[in-house]
């Protein structure tokens, strides 16, 4: 059938197969663009795979680092966060952890602002570890020991500085040596140099 003339029914059912196309193209679309983002799932599963891979293996890296940073210096074990975990269950082990607690509490305490609080906690920690017979006792002399129980009448952040430094000074002189040639940190480090001679092998 002719759809030339005007009014025809097949001109009419031309244009409607003319029209027809267009908007099974925008569907083809629309679900092609659907079926994509399916596609790309796994993809964008993989690459945040990866990422997190690579972010994993970053702080693999930076704990090396820090591992065998702690041999540097007795600082720098503080300064880490892992380091002093690790070097708590080192103390644990020697039954003394006391030590690194009660140094950890007064930096804690340094950073109170309240004149309330800081009473408080200066009573607390003073019972817990510094007076005689305290439940966690820390090795310093008695003059240490007195001066520290006669800061806490006007308690300050400073009222423990000189029994922090004396533990402090006794950690370094004689756990740290220790924990530098216990097995645990021998392995630790041994395991830190080859994952970073490794890295290096592969750049």
């Amino acid at each position: 059938m002719s759809c030339w003339m005007p009014g025809c029914p097949a001109l009419s059912m031309c244009r409607g197969l003319a029209a027809l196309p267009i908007t099974c193209l925008e569907r083809a679309k629309d679900l092609k663009t659907r079926l994509g983002i399916l596609l790309h799932k796994p993809e964008l599963g993989h690459k945040a795979g990866s990422s997190s891979k690579l972010q994993l293996g970053s702080r693999r890296r930076d704990s090396s680092r820090d591992v065998l940073e702690w041999r540097e210096s007795f600082d720098q074990l503080l300064k880490s966060k892992s380091g002093v975990n690790a070097f708590h269950t080192f103390l644990k082990t020697e039954f003394s952890e006391e030590n690194l607690d009660f140094w950890l509490a007064c930096e804690d305490f340094k950073k109170t602002r309240s004149k309330t609080k800081l009473a408080s906690k200066a009573n607390r920690i003073f019972e817990e570890f510094v007076q005689s017979e305290a439940p966690r006792e820390v090795n310093i002399d008695h003059e240490t020991r007195e001066i520290t129980r006669k800061n806490l009448s006007g308690a300050t952040s400073a009222c423990f500085n000189e029994a922090q430094a004396k533990t402090r000074t006794l950690m370094e002189k004689d756990s740290y040596p220790r924990f530098l040639k216990s097995a645990s940190y021998q392995d630790m480090s041994r395991q830190a140099a080859s994952r970073g001679s490794s890295k290096r092998s592969h750049t």
